[in-house]
């Protein structure tokens, strides 16, 4: 079953790239709008 501990591992990594990456866009966003805005 060691391949099923695996493709959970390797699921979470990508998840939490993607998450990664849509928060930093989310952020950059958010400064982008607050500077614009002043």
């Amino acid at each position: 079953m060691w391949y099923f501990a695996w493709i959970l591992g390797v699921g979470f990594a990508a998840a939490f790239a993607i998450i990664n990456a849509m928060w930093l866009e989310s952020v950059s966003d958010q400064e982008h709008w607050d500077d614009s805005n002043r």
